[in-house]
């Protein structure tokens, strides 16, 4: 998950995911593995939304309990997409009834009793704040377009298909936080997507050596072909000087679009405003680091590392 609930996950604590044994944040060894588990015995895992970062100083407290029911529910839905040694049709099946129960309780419905815990939140939080459901739902969206991406072996033909994706994985995020915030106008939204996709674009480049021999390609045909980039070079993680170019490419291409909605930390005061600084400047970070491997990234991640903190902090005050 990739958005502005990034800097909320990592101090997020994960527990024991009920029958499909293993940590929310290890990778399912096997996508034909055979283990299958019904969707709400997940419902048991999110608790103690307080437990989230979300509750971190920089957060309003007013918002920290929307905040949390959203952050509740993107986690839950990233953890039914990607958790455990389940087959893709038992994700999908998971996807739609948790999404057929988002509906349920838009509509005044009260949750189903196995997913108190996510929906039960989340439905005071829509109704106090209105929240657009649909938003929610296209993250829900994403979720299944990725799983179906991966299962078929399916890749993106170009910027604008793989922007789509984005759309709907990352920016509903950013749009949600702004609706919480009392920003709606077309400037902030766009500069809002803008940093939202970039975000997501920085987390493909900085995980393909994590993502690739999972299946999941986000490199598109048309970039591939413009750098003499072939399929089976990406897939074996074969890294040479027309790969770099590739990455190089794809890093910059983030870069711009990221740039292109820094504005909007100067729209949004306070400590959201400090936040989105540190959001911004984190992603730049990174591709600070996947340039500074001339976009080795193929082979290996680049990270962030706390004594980055102090560059990232004046960066963010000089925005």
């Amino acid at each position: 998950m990739t958005d502005w609930l990034v800097i909320y996950e990592k101090s997020y604590q994960p527990v024991k995911l009920h029958n499909r044994g293993v940590n929310p944040h290890q990778h399912p060894p096997s996508s034909s593995a055979t283990t299958v588990t019904s969707a709400p015995a997940l419902a048991e895992a999110v608790t103690h939304y307080e437990n989230f970062p979300v509750a971190s100083w920089l957060c309003p407290p007013h918002l920290r309990q929307p905040i949390a029911a959203i952050y509740g529910f993107a986690r839950t839905a990233d953890d039914l997409a990607d958790e455990g040694d389940v087959l893709p049709e038992q994700r999908l099946h998971d996807l739609a009834e948790y999404r057929a129960e988002l509906q349920h309780i838009a509509a005044g419905n009260a949750p189903k009793p196995c997913w108190q815990k996510v929906f039960g939140p989340l439905q005071v939080q829509i109704r106090e704040h209105k929240l657009p459901v649909q938003l929610l739902d296209d993250l829900l969206d994403a979720f299944m377009q990725d799983i179906v991406f991966t299962r078929d072996g399916c890749t993106y033909l170009n910027q604008r298909e793989l922007l789509d994706y984005c759309r709907r994985s990352a920016n509903p995020v950013g749009r949600l936080l702004l609706h919480l915030y009392g920003v709606n106008d077309a400037r902030s939204l766009e500069q809002s997507d803008a940093i939202c996709s970039a975000l997501q674009l920085i987390n493909f480049w900085q995980d393909l050596s994590v993502d690739l021999p999972r299946g999941r390609h986000y490199l598109t045909d048309e970039d591939c072909e413009r750098f003499n980039v072939t399929r089976k070079t990406i897939a074996g993680q074969h890294r040479s000087a027309d790969t770099d170019r590739l990455v190089m490419h794809n890093a910059a291409t983030a870069r711009a679009l990221m740039m292109s909605g820094a504005p909007l930390v100067h729209t949004l005061k306070g400590r959201i405003g400090w936040e989105l600084r540190m959001v911004v400047q984190g992603g730049l970070r990174i591709l600070d680091k996947v340039e500074a491997q001339n976009g080795g990234s193929l082979t290996q991640r680049a990270t962030i590392r706390p004594w980055d903190a102090p560059l990232m902090l004046w960066r963010a005050a000089w925005m």
